[in-house]
């Protein structure tokens, strides 16, 4: 296992790195810390740049703010408001039954636990670690493909699917940066430690990191 200190300041690097890039990933929906805004624009995320998910959030709360308006909205007026998200028509009729299980609990509520919000139509672990973390402050690893990619490439863990990378992080990252880890890496992930041909000349860990699986780099 690595040492906590090790782990520790590997990340700190990063956070002073990426200070000037800060993800714009539902930035403005983090701001609330709103578990219901957090799922929506969640699910809008999915294969779809930031500055539209942004957008498209946006547009959908100024008609619905809550389960109970978004439930009673059509799939065609949903899937409207959030155009052009990938995947709009798709993720309108999820939206819909995501905010029409939500308006059936008894206070309908977002669910704080993770097997509940599994139980949501469409909902995966990545979703719902996300609301865990950032909308009811409970420590959860919010694992995508930049927290899955980046640590096998530092060498910490050897995971082959974003299930065994939560796991595995568990293992190794103190708790307090379970939360923060999701939004630090997609950062880094996104600007310098990029999928294909990593910005290796402008990371501070360079010289530490082993470069797993990685071929041209700058």
């Amino acid at each position: 296992m690595r040492p906590a200190k090790e782990v520790t300041g590997r990340l700190r690097a990063i956070q002073k790195a990426i200070v000037t890039f800060r993800s714009t990933t539902l930035a403005e929906v983090e701001k609330e810390r709103d578990p219901f805004r957090l799922l929506v624009a969640c699910v809008i995320s999915l294969r779809t740049k930031d500055s539209v998910t942004a957008e498209s959030a946006r547009r959908l709360f100024e008609k619905a703010s809550d389960a109970g308006s978004l439930a009673r909205l059509g799939e065609t007026e949903i899937a409207k408001r959030i155009y052009p998200a990938g995947f709009y028509r798709t993720k309108a009729r999820q939206l819909r039954a995501i905010a029409q299980a939500i308006d059936s609990r008894p206070k309908k509520d977002v669910p704080g636990s993770l097997e509940e919000l599994l139980e949501l139509p469409g909902v995966g672990r990545k979703t719902a670690n996300l609301v865990l973390g950032l909308g009811y402050g409970i420590p959860a690893i919010c694992v995508d493909t930049h927290v899955h990619r980046i640590p096998n490439r530092w060498g910490w863990i050897r995971t082959g699917s974003p299930a065994e990378t939560e796991s595995a992080l568990r293992d190794i990252l103190p708790k307090r940066w379970w939360i923060p880890v999701n939004d630090l890496l997609v950062t880094f992930g996104q600007n310098i430690c990029l999928p294909v041909s990593p910005l290796c000349g402008r990371c501070p860990v360079e010289p530490e990191c082993p470069k797993t699986g990685v071929g041209k780099r700058r």
